[in-house]
C-alpha cells in the first residue's frame, strides 16, 4: 500500500496527517476543486457537481476521507443545516460510486465521524461505540454520513470510522476559539463533558487503522481522560498566561447569539477510547498536561 488518497486535505487534521504518511513514506494525493493551486498533488472532484477524476481512485491504494463543512463555521439556518449534512453524505455517495465503477479499487476507506453521533448532552456516562445514537440534529448527521459510509464494506474494502471529539490545536478549532478573549471562562456551567484529543495523535490514529490491517468498524477517536470545560479551559488558559475567571458565560447569552448551535457548547459526552487502545493504539498526550505542553512548547 502506496498511495493515499485524501479528502479535505488542505484542513487542520489533513495537513498533519498528510505530513505523516509523508515522512513515513506514502504518496498522497488530495481531492481538490482547485487541484492546481495546491503545492499537494491532487486530483479534481466538486461534490456540488457531483463529478471527479476517474483517474484518483485507479491511482489510490486507500482512501482517507476527512471532507465536510464545518459545524461551527456559521450559524445553522436551515440551507445551513443541508449543507453540513450533504457535504458528508453527497461526498461520501460519489466516492461510492466512483469506487464501485474503477477497475483497479482501493483497499481500505478510513472515514472522519464524529462523537456528535452520542447526542449533546450525555451526562456523566461514558459513552462507547455501542451506545445509543442521540436524537438531536448532529447526531442524525452522524447516522446518515456512517450510513453512507458502511456501503463501502459491500465493495470489499476494509472499512473504519473514526468518531472524532474536539480537536486541540492552537492553529484552529475549538482551542483557538476558547483563547481569543482576552479573559477566558468556562461556557455555561462548565461541568460539562468534553472528550478531546490531541491533533498529533489524532494524525497518529488514522495511519495506525491505515497500517493495522486488523482495525475494521467503528472506533472512537479520542483522548483516555475526558475533561469539563471549565477544566481544559483553565489549563489552557494556564499556558498561554491568560486570566481565567471561574465564572461561567451565561447559557441563555449563547443561545442568543449562536442559536441551536450554542448545544456544541453547552452540552458535551464523556466518550471511551479502550476499544482503539485495545487494537494497540498507544496515545503519546493522554492527558491535557501533557497534551497542551506539545501544543504550546
Amino acid at each position: 500500500m502506496k498511495n493515499i488518497l485524501i479528502t479535505g486535505g488542505s484542513g487542520l487534521v489533513g495537513k498533519k496527517i498528510t505530513q505523516l504518511l509523508e515522512k513515513k513514506g506514502f504518496e498522497v494525493a488530495w481531492l481538490s476543486r482547485s487541484p492546481d493551486k495546491n503545492n499537494q498533488k491532487s486530483f479534481f472532484w466538486d461534490v456540488d457537481k457531483q463529478t471527479m477524476d476517474a483517474e484518483a481512485i485507479e491511482w489510490a491504494d486507500a482512501i482517507l476521507h476527512l471532507a465536510g463543512e464545518g459545524v461551527a463555521d456559521k450559524r445553522w439556518s436551515d440551507s445551513r443545516k443541508r449543507a453540513i449534512l450533504e457535504s458528508r453524505t453527497l461526498s461520501t455517495q460519489m466516492l461510492y460510486n466512483a469506487i464501485e465503477k474503477a477497475t483497479a479499487k482501493p483497499e481500505v476507506f478510513i472515514s472522519a465521524s464524529a462523537v456528535g453521533y452520542y447526542g449533546f448532552n450525555t451526562g456523566d456516562a461514558t459513552q462507547v461505540e455501542e451506545s445509543e445514537a442521540g436524537k438531536d440534529f448532529l447526531a442524525q448527521v452522524v447516522i446518515a454520513w456512517e450510513n453512507r459510509v458502511k456501503m463501502m464494506e459491500k465493495l470489499g474494502l476494509r472499512t473504519i470510522m473514526l468518531r472524532i471529539g474536539i480537536v486541540l490545536d492552537k492553529n484552529g478549532g475549538a482551542l483557538k476559539e476558547m483563547m481569543k478573549p482576552p479573559v477566558a471562562a468556562p461556557l455555561g456551567s462548565g461541568t460539562q463533558w468534553m472528550s478531546w484529543i490531541q491533533i498529533d495523535d489524532l494524525a497518529r490514529m488514522f495511519v495506525f487503522a491505515l497500517e493495522d490491517e486488523k482495525v475494521q468498524g467503528i472506533y472512537n477517536a479520542v483522548g483516555p481522560k475526558p475533561a469539563t470545560n471549565a477544566e481544559l479551559t483553565e489549563k489552557a488558559a494556564k499556558k498561554v498566561r491568560k486570566l481565567f475567571v471561574n465564572f461561567g458565560v451565561p447559557g441563555f447569552g449563547l443561545k442568543l447569539a449562536l442559536g441551536e448551535m450554542a448545544q456544541m457548547v453547552l452540552g458535551g459526552n464523556k466518550v471511551s477510547s479502550k476499544k482503539i487502545e485495545q487494537e494497540g493504539f498507544k496515545f503519546r498526550y493522554p492527558d491535557l498536561d501533557t497534551a497542551l505542553e506539545k501544543i504550546y512548547q
